[in-house]
């Protein structure tokens, strides 16, 4: 399938999770088979020409694509957690939202030093959870200059700043205007 192709699987829900809001809901990408599989076969060939040794997700959307992208290609996979999910020693960061402060971690020892790392999860949005997932990955040792989405709302800024941060970031799909 296609991106376009593609595209046309994701459900528009609108005034969610508030008025004026045009959420892209990805369950009926994942929800069919071809689409699923098409998606992860799109971000796995860019991975694989990036020179990806893991995929790293952020929960939990990213874990559905960066999972099945590192099975798909035969590499571990690195999960980024919210806190208090990992029960080992973690390294963590703590990053601002809208209306307060938020954390991610990651296993300390999941990650090693210099190993090329491509970050994968579904959507980019404003990217601070980007950004601080690249900040994390960067403190556990890993060589990070990709990130891969399946959507990207690029009205929002978040793929800027991650270019502006030095990565390069590449999407199936964009809607505008979101």
């Amino acid at each position: 399938m296609s991106p376009d192709e593609l595209k046309a699987l994701i459900r528009t829900v609108p005034d969610f999770p508030q008025p004026g809001v045009q959420f892209r809901d990805i369950t009926t990408l994942i929800g069919s088979g071809s689409g699923l599989r098409a998606s992860v076969e799109h971000l796995a060939n860019r991975a694989q020409l990036a020179g990806a040794e893991a995929i790293a997700g952020m929960e939990a959307r990213g874990f559905i694509f960066g999972a099945a992208v590192a099975a798909h290609m035969g590499i571990g996979f690195v999960p980024i957690r919210k806190p208090g999910k990992l029960p080992v020693e973690t390294i963590g960061v703590d990053y601002q939202l809208e209306y307060g402060i938020d954390r991610l971690e990651v296993d300390a020892g999941a990650i090693g030093a210099g190993q090329h790392v491509v970050m994968v999860d579904d959507l980019i949005a404003t990217g601070g959870t980007a950004l601080a997932a690249a900040q994390l990955l960067g403190q556990a040792g890993a060589r990070l200059d990709h990130a891969l989405f399946v959507i990207d709302l690029p009205d929002l800024g978040g793929a800027k700043k991650l270019r502006d941060a030095g990565l390069e970031v590449q999407s199936l799909m964009q809607f505008d205007g979101d």
